[in-house]
């Protein structure tokens, strides 16, 4: 079912100083930074070459990202995110196995424009686990 990783998403207190921190002291690429009004957040991309990692911000008072730098105030890593060829199939055979799939249960539109979902941390040895349609 899981194919490659896509991410792993850093939640961090301030967007503009973690991308300045991986443009200028390691001398990543990264993206400019995007606003997600559905996900509550904002979002920056660095490129590592085989996977990327995700920087959010907080967007919004009720963004689930500051709830969690309140109980990480310097921030932390959030999830991974791992491909998979049918986000549908992958669902239904997750909710069959027993994980839970948060929110509604439908896929939603990620950053980079293809369909989402998460799963519950506590199915997955507390790590918050994202699928994306490859």
């Amino acid at each position: 079912m899981l194919g490659r990783l896509n991410h792993v998403a850093l939640a961090v207190p301030d967007l503009a100083a973690a991308t300045a921190a991986y443009r200028d002291t390691l001398g990543a690429r990264v993206t400019a930074p995007q606003a997600l009004p559905e996900h509550g957040v904002t979002v920056v991309f660095v490129d590592v070459g085989n996977t990327k990692i995700e920087l959010l911000e907080p967007l919004g008072a009720g963004s689930p990202i500051q709830a969690f730098l309140e109980k990480n105030p310097s921030g932390g890593m959030h999830h991974v995110c791992y491909e998979v060829d049918d986000i549908l199939a992958a669902r239904d055979q997750l909710k069959a196995a027993g994980a839970r799939v948060l929110g509604d249960g439908s896929p939603k539109t990620g950053a980079h424009g293809k369909p989402v979902l998460f799963l519950h941390p506590k199915d997955f040895f507390g790590t918050l686990v994202e699928l994306e349609q490859a």
